[in-house]
């Protein structure tokens, strides 16, 4: 390392709010009005919470002052400002989040950078005490975004629109920070950039070198390198950028207080020549070769450079403090807390090692917002974060609890973290695996090894549920015994005993059960037995050894005489044997072991299974023959993938009480029969749709059992749900 620096200060936990106002055409994506914070001040006192000490905060060009200064509307931002003054967080104010400004600039307006230079001096003054700044978040790119790739305004497709976009904003953040300091000497600038790295084949190494010194563009420009000797000088001069534009960064410099480094798993990329390996939407070139451009993750055999990898190399480039301005990652919980470890690990080790790291910022405090198309579509597609919004009011993910540890100086010790994440696991590799002379690709794997880890316990290893906990515990690294009754008899307290003291699982996951809705009406004592007096007993034994328990409830412990979908405290009133052992299950379940996750949910459908209606009905109807299917019977399917999934989710969130799954969608046995094969393209010519009197059930069933829920609506849409089957089932 080039030079050494000690602090006894510890590593602090900052967290940030997506916020981006970007433009796409004449229209504004605001995520500060898709995730609620617009209108929720209360959400200040639930980060308050979590024990960070700074907060990277919006206050935004474009929603302050959107129709010129003097028509600015301060009353947000006073009152939030306001609030974390009290609550004793310390605000990196942003002024452009992936913007490009009023309806009357643009990142290449010739005018953008004193423009927001004035508004940059108003916020000061109104707001004397905030020390920190961040007046162009990430500026190289959202000049990529907006003047190489087309995706934001104002859509240019070529290098010159990128080096004006790019050479504004840095031109607006060293005015802001001017204007700024000439109100508050003492302000610092933290200036954000998403720090990627390219790796390539021989024959495009010369691309992957020019792309991984143009990753350092917006740095360099600040700090005032960009002199005629410098590799992007004369790729800045070709782009047709002129000397004298240049010259102005060397005779005004403005080196970022703390060099704030976004990092992303998608940010290391891999250029490949053989376009034959990869799908047709990665293809592109630089015109003189084609290439793939492809997730490094995806290809690299030897794994990613990683987070610390890119810190030190920012450290030893500019010997300024650095932070990691943004942690995030958009998949399943347990990868999310893996990938926030691996980073809080990566900045420590090189803190540890001498190099000035302040902090690391969690980041999608309250989720995101359509990032999965890169901010270019307005769909709905959510990632939640530390808090999730699908609830009522932002509801705390384990992401929170990991974050209140981290602050208080506590290691986090979740079971789940003993497994490397995805992006280490084999499974990551979709193209053939090539070399990209990565030699630190294995860092995050280091003493981390799953198979030592506290397993997951799943009962029921001959049902369909079982069997899909496995596999998507498989999938997701999460390390599980997958048990049948010989293995464990949940109705004998001594088996029970004897296999929680030997596998010392982290959580049980009750997935057997008694399902025979009819032959319930036949022999009550043995469903009673298996659904409710063993579920008891397994409450009990968890409770005493204080491991999580998962078991699952129905939705026919209602009786079917609403209209509305059934939520969590709606009265229960079951019709038949098998609804009376689960409405007891729940009970004896909760009065045990009330910290207990009871789902209740519906009507399963999935891929890997041959006997579910589903699967089943579009067998007969491919076949030309007859299903009968019942008209007038009112469900929530539920695909058994989503059920899983949400399940985990929910118990690594440490969820307890009842709670309802279902997809969205409510629907007719027959029209589920007619939703699906018209998705697979199958005839529903034999299909048969008939009263449920007439299809010659025992047990009575409720005419409608719609699963809605009062807690949250976490689980996708029924249409969503059978593309997803259908393309699992191909």
């Amino acid at each position: 390392m080039a030079s050494a620096f000690k602090s006894s200060l510890p590593l602090e936990v900052w967290a940030g709010v997506e916020c981006t106002v970007n433009r796409v055409g004449e229209e504004y994506f605001d995520q500060l009005e898709r995730n609620g914070h617009a209108t929720r001040l209360d959400d200040l006192d639930l980060f308050a919470e979590l024990g960070i000490q700074a907060i990277r905060y919006p206050v935004l060009w474009e929603r302050i002052a959107p129709n010129g200064l003097e028509n600015a509307d301060w009353s947000w931002a006073d009152e939030r400002l306001e609030r974390l003054w009290k609550l004793g967080i310390r605000p990196i104010v942003g002024l452009v989040h992936h913007g490009s400004g009023p309806r009357d600039t643009s990142l290449i307006d010739p005018e953008f950078p004193e423009k927001l230079a004035v508004f940059a001096r108003a916020v000061a003054e109104r707001y004397p005490w905030v020390t920190h700044y961040t007046p162009v978040n990430e500026p190289l790119t959202t000049a990529r975004f907006s003047g190489m790739y087309g995706h934001w305004y104002p859509h240019g497709r070529d290098d010159l629109t990128f080096a004006r976009a790019l050479l504004g904003e840095c031109r607006a953040i060293a005015l802001s920070m001017q204007a700024i300091r000439e109100v508050n000497p003492n302000a610092q600038l933290v200036q954000t950039e998403d720090l990627g790295k390219t790796y390539s084949t021989p024959k495009l190494a010369y691309q992957a070198e020019f792309e991984n010194e143009r990753r350092w563009l917006s740095l360099d420009l600040l700090c005032g390198r960009i002199t005629p000797n410098h590799p992007m000088w004369g790729y800045l001069r070709y782009c047709g950028i002129s000397e004298a534009e240049l010259e102005v960064f060397l005779q005004n410099t403005c080196p970022p207080d703390i060099i704030g480094i976004n990092h992303y798993l998608t940010s290391e990329r891999f250029l490949d020549e053989h376009l034959e390996n990869y799908p047709a939407w990665t293809h592109g070139g630089n015109g003189r070769d084609n290439y793939a451009d492809v997730e490094a993750v995806r290809v690299c055999s030897e794994g990613l450079a990683g987070p610390r990898t890119l810190l030190q190399e920012t450290w030893e480039r500019y010997q300024l403090p650095l932070a990691v301005t943004e942690v995030h990652l958009s998949c399943t919980r347990e990868e999310q807390l893996r990938w926030l470890q691996e980073v809080w690990n990566a900045a420590q080790e090189l803190k540890d090692q001498g190099a000035d790291v302040r902090a690391v910022t969690v980041w999608s405090l309250l989720g995101s917002y359509d990032w999965n198309s890169l901010l270019t579509r307005c769909v709905g597609y959510y990632e939640p974060g530390v808090f999730d919004l699908r609830s009522r009011s932002p509801r705390k993910t384990a992401i929170a609890k990991m974050v209140q540890d981290l602050a208080a100086g506590r290691k986090p010790n979740h079971p789940i973290l003993e497994t490397p994440g995805w992006w280490h696991r084999p499974a990551r590799l979709v193209y053939p695996a090539v070399s990209c002379g990565n030699s630190r690709g294995a860092e995050g794997q280091r003493s981390r090894g799953g198979n030592g880890s506290r397993p997951l316990a799943i009962i029921g290893a001959t049902g369909t549920l079982g069997r899909a906990f496995a596999r998507l515990c498989e999938v997701r690294g999460i390390s599980y015994r997958l048990l049948t009754r010989q293995d464990m008899d949940i109705a004998n307290p001594a088996s029970i005993e004897q296999v929680l003291t030997e596998l010392q699982p982290w959580a049980v996951v009750n997935a057997a059960g008694y399902v025979r809705v009819d032959d319930a009406e036949r022999e009550p004592h043995i469903c009673l037995k298996i659904n409710a007096e063993g579920p008891a007993i397994l409450a009990a034994a968890c409770a005493q050894h204080h491991i999580a328990l998962l078991t699952f409830s129905s939705d026919l412990v209602f009786d079917g005489t609403v209209s509305n979908p059934y939520v969590e405290t709606d009265t229960v009133a079951p019709l038949n044997v098998y609804g009376c052992s689960k409405v007891l299950a729940e009970k004896l379940v909760l009065q045990a072991y009330p910290a207990s996750l009871v789902i209740r949910t519906s009507a399963f459908f999935g891929p890997w299974d041959e006997y579910n209606f589903v699967t089943i009905a579009l067998r007969q109807l491919a076949a030309g023959n007859t299903f009968v299917a019942a008209e007038d019977a009112i469900v929530s399917p539920t695909y058994v993938p989503d059920l899983v999934h949400t399940s985990l989710d929910l118990l690594i969130d440490g969820e307890n009480g009842l709670w309802h799954l279902a997809n969205k969608g409510a629907v007719a046995w027959a029209d589920l029969a007619r939703l699906a094969a018209k998705k697979a393209g199958v005839s529903v010519n034999s299909l048969i749709s008939v009263p449920s009197q007439e299809l010659g059930f025992i047990a009575p069933r409720p005419a409608y059992s719609v699963l809605g829920s009062s807690r949250a609506e976490l689980m996708p849409h029924l249409d969503s749900a059978i593309s997803r089957y259908l393309e699992a089932r191909s």
